[in-house]
This record gives C-alpha cells, structure tokens and sequence, in this order.
C-alpha cells in the first residue's frame, strides 16, 4: 500500500498527518486499538467474578483495572508494529526521501502512536470501571470517585506510555519481533516472578512503577503518580535511544 508522503522540508504538521494515515489505514494497528478495549475490559470483568470482597488485602480499584495486565499486550504490540511496518520492504526508505529529517520523522511517528492509544485508554478505562462495579457490586461500595478517575486517567497514559517504549525499543532494535520477543517475556515472566517484592529495585521496573496507580493502596517507595512518572522516564529513555538509531544508522 502506498502513502501521500510530505515533500522534503515540510513542517511538522503534514508529516504527522502522513504517519497517521499509514496507523489507521493498516488493519493490525486497528485490531490491535481493539485487543486493547477488549482484553482489559473481559479480564477485569473475569477478575471481578472471581474476587474475595471478604479478603484482607482486597483492593476494589485493582480489582477493576486487572485487565490491564493483559491489555498493556495489546499496547505494546501496536506501537511495535506501527514502528516495524518502517522495516520492512524498504519503507523507511521512502519515507526518509520524503522526509529527511529524520528527528521530525521520528516525533511525528511517536505522536501518531501515541495519540490513538491515549484516547482507546481513555474509553478502556471507563469502561473498566463501569464493568468492574457492575460485576464486584457491594464489592465495590469502598472505591471512591476519585480514586475510580485516577484509574481511568491512569489507563490511558500508561498504556501511551507502553506503546512508546515498545515503539522506542523497536526502532533500536529494528525487529519486531526482538522488540516482542524481550518485552512480552519481561512482562509474562520477569515481572510476575518478581510481583510482590516491594521496597526493591522491582518498584521502578516499568510496568510495576506504572500500575502502582491502580492500587488503592500501596506499600512500595512509589505512589500513584511517581510511579507513572517513573514508567515515563523509561519510555523517554526508550525513544531516545530509538531517534539515536533512526539518526545514525543506515536506513
């Protein structure tokens, strides 16, 4: 499939328009905005089936937002298929013959990346909130407005930020597939094995710094917002890292 691709020297402007063309014209990045909305909704709904109201270390607000934990799979593989289609078939060829900056490139892609997952996040969120009360019912009566917006909220700029770190990666690696092939592991293995070690360098892992804004309450070194913030340091590093390949090496 070809693009209208932004002559040379243009601004800012048409060559995001141009990048969002390619996310919303190929049906993987489509379905994968879907995965997102469908996975974290059917497992927070699942994991509030199967809740124990009656526990102490019961967390109404988690309960909501477990499908999270699946759904940053989703996010994570749109933004390391937006990045990996550039690879493939001399695409990043024609897109820096049309764009040689490659620095502007590079923030229009993960502008058009991070856009659409931020407002399916958005929508996810509510959603999974609306269905977590709907099935923990009494269950539900301790979570607070405030603490169901940050939830939402928090949703959405962390499965942004998933997408951007997987996107960062992606463009250092110039594989999908590695891309894939590190972070799903990281976040199916690592992460569970190292779960309930709070207080520890694992607070600050990218995953588990970030959710710490599903959780009511918490006993780690970070809070809510810290803990995103913790999650975006690494989703910068990641892009960095990327705009350094994308500039220095071959295309």
């Amino acid at each position: 499939m070809e693009f209208a691709a932004p002559k040379a020297g243009t601004a800012f402007t048409p060559v995001l328009r141009s990048e969002w063309i390619k996310i919303r014209t190929l049906r993987s990045l489509v379905g994968a905005l879907g995965a997102v909305l469908l996975a974290t909704t059917a497992f927070s709904a699942l994991a509030g089936l199967d809740s124990d109201g009656d526990g102490a270390d019961f967390d109404p607000l988690f309960s909501a937002f477990f499908g999270v934990n699946f759904g940053q799979i989703a996010a994570i593989a749109f933004g390391t298929t937006a990045v990996a289609s550039e690879f493939h078939g001399g695409g990043l060829r024609a897109t820096l013959a049309a764009v040689p900056h490659r620095g502007r490139w590079f923030a229009a892609k993960a502008t058009a990346i991070a856009a659409p997952v931020l407002v399916v996040g958005l929508v996810t969120g509510g959603l999974s909130l609306a269905v977590g009360r709907a099935v923990l019912g009494a269950e539900a009566d301790g979570l607070t407005w405030r603490e169901g917006l940050r939830g939402v909220v928090g949703c959405a700029v962390y499965f942004m930020l998933m997408a951007l770190l997987a996107a960062g990666v992606t463009a250092l690696l110039r594989s999908g597939v590695a891309t894939l092939g590190i972070l799903i592991p990281f976040l199916l293995i690592v992460s569970f094995v190292v779960g309930d070690m709070s207080g520890s360098v694992a607070d600050f892992l990218p995953d588990k710094a970030g959710q710490v804004i599903f959780h009511a309450t918490w006993d780690g070194s970070l809070g809510p917002w810290s803990g995103l913030a913790v999650t975006a340091l690494w989703a910068a590093a990641a892009l960095l890292a990327g705009a350094w390949s994308v500039r220095r090496r071959d295309a």
